[in-house]
This record gives C-alpha cells, structure tokens and sequence, in this order.
C-alpha cells in the first residue's frame, strides 16, 4: 500500500474545512485593485488595509515608481539568472552601494527575498560544528537558516538577555573554542516588541560570539535615518551582521545583509540561497534604490509612530487586551479563542478593515491576535473609523465587556 504523502497534513486540512466559506475566509481573500498605501477594493468595497507592513506607504512613491518604470522600459522583466551567473546587472551593484552608504557598512549582500537573506546568510554562517542561539521568538525563516545549516541550536527566553548569558555561559564551559552566533530581531514581527540589542549585544561580545539582527520590521521606522532599533539604541558597532527587507517600508521586495567584517564578501561564493536562485528584476531594484535614499532623508517615522500610537491608545481605552505598546507600528489584540478570532477578521472584512488574523503556532504564546500593522500613510480619519469598527465588532462578538464599555 502506497503511504498517502499528505496524510501528515490531514489535521491542518480539517481545521481549514471547518473556516467559513466566501469573504469571510482570512485565508482566501484577495485584493481586486489597489487605489494606495491605505486602501484597496476587496469583496467589491473600498477598504482600509490595515495589516499590509507598508510602513512609509513607499509602494505608491511616485519617484520610486518613476524609477522601477524606466528600469522595466530599459533593462527589461528580469535577468533569467543568478547573481554568480548572468544576474549581475550595475543596477544591482549599485544597490548595494546605497545599503552600504545607507548602514554606513563595508559590505552589503542583496537576495531576491527576505526571507532568503535570513536563510542563507545563517545557515552558511554557521554549520554543523557551530552553535546559534536564537530568541525563542525568532521568525520561521531564522528557524529554517538553523535547520539549513546543520548547527546546533539553542533557544533563549524571549528578551532576555540574563538567559542568553547564562546559555552561553554553559555551552563555552562545554566547548569553549566553538563557533557560536547569536541572532535575534530588532522588532518582533506579532507584537511589535523591541529587542534589547545593548544588553543582548554585551552578553553576546562577552562570551565571543558574533551577533546578527534582522531589523525587517525596524527598518525605516527606528533610528535618525531610519537604520533600525541598532542605530536606535546606538549599537551599531556592536552588531556583526543586520539582515533586512525591501518588502515592509522599502515597499518592493528582496532582503540583504550589510556587515564589516573584512572576509564577507566570500558568502557571495558559498551561500546557496544567493548563488541559486535568479537576481531580482531591474525594476524593483531600481525601485528599492530609490526608497532607500527617500527613507533616510524623511521625517515620516515620526507620523508612523504617532499613528501606532493613536491606535494602540485607542484600542487600550476601548478595552481590548492589547499584545502591543504603540511603541512600533505593530498594534495587536489578544482574542482568547481561535473561533472567535477568526469571526473577528470576518466582521472586520465586512465593514471595510483588513487586519492581519495571527493564530498559534505562529505567535508568542500562542496567543490569537487581530494584529495591525500601520503605514505613515493613514489619516487620523482612517485610524478612528478602524477605531469605530473594532469597537463595534468587539461588542458584537461579546469580546468587549459592558463594563469596559461604560468606563471608555
């Protein structure tokens, strides 16, 4: 008898069985046009989209789009080939140049997603004969680099760098001489929290183990010109390695790495995830080039985060149980069952919000979360009719007490 490959898949088809049909389906809808950063028709009605990670609202810029506009006119849809191979254009050299110029770094890696970035500069970094210890948070794509790479991990407490000294403590009485990389996130992608990278950092120099950070959701948002919760925090220097997105406030797609250490520029030789897949188009990098220098010279950061802030405020007062401070762009609201998340996202659908549905075994705590995330595009007109809308939804689905209410 042949083994059903998909057998082991059975469980989650079930639950997706029991998910409503039609629009209220989180995991099936789809935008029928975009207008801008904050709005798109879905289901047939304008709606404000509100968990789209579109930080700066660069996807409609017009000189971002100008640029990817005379990219596709003169160097056409694609490169058809890796980076090793014909995918190598000027333009890609020259993004790199501005993520250098950007970091203020002597090396900058360009990767056709994110996610790859993540999985290959880890998973090359660090073997079968090394340590990586990571957040006990990370994003699946740390999780995959790990797997990818053979090296043994280890989790730490999230946020906590008292756990990470007393982790690294261990392994360097047991190994003293191994290769050991710490990785964690500057802004963690469910509830918006913050890394401690100061503290984080010194435990990590302390035991001579290198640290990365994916700043994917800090880049734009934090720092004096937008270089994430490092430059924030003022620990650059201490950082080896950041790895970030093109996808979240650069508004396109494609991740990178930016580093000094003097012997980088071998992984562009040996790290699989860069010499096996095809270059970005012409396009987006000309794009991404465009939206890095607009990043570092804005004062958006400052309507981003004061508009996180009216949200998460607003959802606090109402009486929601927030995952979130507003000190991201991030804003979260903890449902306390599965069903009655799912029926949240549907009422939101209806009455004109797209939010992120974020369900277990994806979030901390496997908490069940209606999570925002907001863009320097939105209006204080757009956050209040979010405002009105969860409020109304909330106490259609008895999340909201009427106690809660009366105290609003």
């Amino acid at each position: 008898m042949t083994v059903d490959l998909f057998e082991k898949f059975d469980a989650t088809l079930n639950n997706f069985r029991q998910l409503p049909e039609g629009e209220s389906n989180p995991f099936t809808v789809s935008m029928e046009k975009i207008l801008s950063p904050t709005e798109a028709i879905i289901n047939g009605r304008k709606t404000i989209l509100a968990g789209t990670n579109n930080y700066m609202g660069m996807t409609f810029n017009e000189e971002a789009v100008a640029a990817a506009q005379d990219a596709l006119l003169t160097q056409g849809t694609g490169t058809t080939g890796s980076r090793v191979l014909n995918g190598t254009y000027n333009s890609h050299k020259a993004l790199e140049e501005e993520l250098k110029k950007f970091y203020g770094t002597e090396h900058a890696m360009v990767f056709s997603t994110g996610y790859q970035a993540n999985l290959g500069i880890i998973a090359t970094l660090a073997g079968p004969k090394d340590y990586i210890l990571i957040d006990a948070d990370s994003h699946a794509s740390i999780y995959d680099g790990c797997a990818m790479g053979n090296a043994t991990v280890i989790r730490f407490a999230h946020n906590d760098p008292e756990n990470l000294d007393k982790r690294l403590t261990r392994l360097r009485k047991s190994d003293p001489e191994a290769g050991v990389l710490v990785v964690v996130e500057g802004v963690y992608s469910m509830l918006g929290d913050q890394a401690p990278l100061k503290e984080l950092a010194a435990v990590s120099k302390k035991h001579n183990a290198y640290i990365l950070v994916d700043e994917a959701h800090s880049i734009g948002v934090f720092g004096a010109t937008g270089r994430g919760v490092a430059q924030a925090q003022g620990v650059e220097d201490q950082i080896d390695f950041i790895v970030g997105t093109f996808s979240k406030s650069v508004g396109t797609i494609g991740g990178y790495c930016v580093s000094n250490h003097p012997k980088f520029e071998v992984l562009r030789l040996v790290c699989r995830p860069y010499m096996f897949t095809a270059s970005l188009p012409p396009s987006v990098v000309a794009s991404a080039t465009k939206a890095l220098q607009i990043i570092a010279n804005t004062n958006l950061r400052e309507k981003l985060l004061a508009n996180s802030m009216r949200l998460n405020k607003g959802l606090a007062k109402i009486g929601f149980n927030m995952g979130t401070t507003g000190e991201s762009p991030i804003a979260a609201i903890i449902v306390p069952d599965m069903h009655q998340a799912i029926a949240f996202w549907g009422e939101m659908i209806k009455e004109g919000v797209y939010v992120n549905l974020a369900l277990p075994p994806a979030t901390p705590n496997n908490y069940n979360l209606m999570r925002c995330s907001l863009s320097a595009a939105h209006t204080n007109e757009q956050i209040d009719y979010m405002l009105e809308k969860f409020e109304l939804v909330g106490r259609k689905l008895g999340i909201l007490s009427d106690k809660a209410l009366e105290t609003v």
